[in-house]
């Protein structure tokens, strides 16, 4: 089966991304009004701006303070997902969140293990001299993911994130960013490659929410007005190294109920690995963990 649909009608604008966001909330439709203003955890505002070419995602006006670094966000993320998973749940809903996103971060972490450089002569990292010496690279430009700025592709890239922290320990010997590792010398990297294909009726509102929060979670976004399989083609072959792509896609959703955690593209698709990580969550799930974690 192809890979899933691009954006539905109602992508949410997800109000707990940040809690503190000013603007309208309609809980019926789960939608902040048009207009929306970022607001980083630090106090930095990133405004809305318009959609670029194919392949150049827009990038929001950002005000003069420093953004947090990918690093430092990644850090926090695990953190509080760390935090979570050793409390006692309290309700069914939160134990099933709990074994929801062991389950996912293992997903993650898997394809992360499986999708990086093995060698330093078959990596742009090592081949630019960044990687030297080394009998392996955790280069991530095997793997990308697919990001539409849904509520469950929020939750997917939370949980990436976190699982980044994880997999690449600061060197730095900040105590507070220690308990993982931070003796290890791989350096952390600067962002995360992602791909967003434009639904048939894009909304501006979308594309405003997709460029900002790409640009306050460091995603290096390339953004394709085309179709699903046109915009993949597109994007591998600008892309040429990627080998599998993280897909928030949940059982429900459209061709979504054969679905495993790790699904090749279908016979005449462009090819790579499809990772599922959220494939088997429930909808309450992933608000719980949007109200708990974002």
């Amino acid at each position: 089966m192809p890979p899933p649909p691009p954006p539905k009608k109602d992508t949410t604008f997800d109000l707990f991304l940040h809690p503190h966001i000013p603007g309208n909330f309609d809980a019926n439709s789960s939608r902040l009004s048009p207009g929306i203003t970022m607001i980083h955890a630090q106090g930095q505002h990133a405004v809305s701006t318009a959609p670029a070419a194919n392949g150049y995602p827009a990038k929001p006006h950002l005000s003069e303070s420093p953004p947090r670094s990918f690093h430092d966000i990644c850090v926090e993320l695990r953190d509080k997902v760390d935090a979570f998973l050793a409390e006692d749940p309290k309700t069914d809903v939160l134990r099933n969140v709990q074994e929801q996103l062991r389950v996912s971060m293992g997903v993650v972490d898997e394809a992360l293990a499986t999708y990086r450089c093995v060698t330093p002569t078959t990596c742009a990292s090592a081949q630019s001299g960044q990687v030297a010496d080394a009998p392996t690279c955790d280069s991530l430009e095997q793997i990308s993911l697919s990001y539409n700025g849904g509520k469950d592709c929020l939750v997917l890239l939370i949980m990436l994130l976190a699982c980044l922290a994880r997999r690449f320990p600061s060197s730095k010997t900040n105590g507070s960013n220690g308990s993982n590792g931070a003796a290890d010398a791989k350096s952390f990297p600067d962002e995360f490659q992602a791909v967003y294909i434009v639904s048939k009726h894009p909304f501006a509102e979308v594309d405003d929410f997709v460029a900002t929060t790409s640009s306050i979670y460091h995603l290096n976004v390339k953004r394709y007005a085309m179709s699903m399989k046109q915009g993949l083609e597109a994007y591998l072959a600008d892309r040429p190294s990627v080998k599998a792509i993280f897909v928030g896609t949940r059982r429900t959703d459209p061709h979504g109920e054969k679905l495993t955690h790790f699904d090749p593209t279908d016979s005449g698709w462009p090819d790579f690995m499809r990772v599922h990580p959220v494939i088997d969550w429930h909808y309450a799930e992933i608000w719980a963990v949007s109200l708990i974690l974002i």
